[in-house]
């Protein structure tokens, strides 16, 4: 929890909304709430889901997107904050963007589209 803490608050610029428990973290990021969690199994209000890592992290089933207004420039701040990018920003005609993983492997994009 500790280094996904660092990752999201010092990397990304997300605030602390709430600690709990120690094994749970309330963040606000760009207007939104991401929940933080350890490892854990299924609660009476979700009954058989459990909190994983990805197994492998080159097979993705979901990934969360930011867009930007400058990729480039998003791409040199992070960098320099300590996020380790696949890929410098690629040109993909109206779109420019890159990826990054957190430390648990969950796989973040950053766009700049231009349409």
């Amino acid at each position: 929890m500790a280094k996904s803490k660092a990752f999201y608050v010092d990397i990304l610029g997300a605030s602390i909304f709430r600690e709990y428990g120690g094994d749970s973290l309330v963040l606000e990021f760009l207007g939104n709430w991401l929940l933080l969690v350890t490892f854990g199994g299924p609660t009476d209000d979700k009954p058989n889901t459990h909190f994983l890592p990805p197994d492998d992290k080159d097979k993705v089933s979901h990934a969360f997107t930011i867009r930007v207004k400058d990729c480039r420039k998003s791409y040199e701040v992070l960098k320099a904050r300590g996020a380790e990018f696949i890929t410098p920003p690629l040109d993909r005609g109206a779109e420019t963007r890159c990826f990054f993983r957190d430390p648990d492997g969950h796989l973040f994009e950053i766009s700049e589209y231009r349409g």
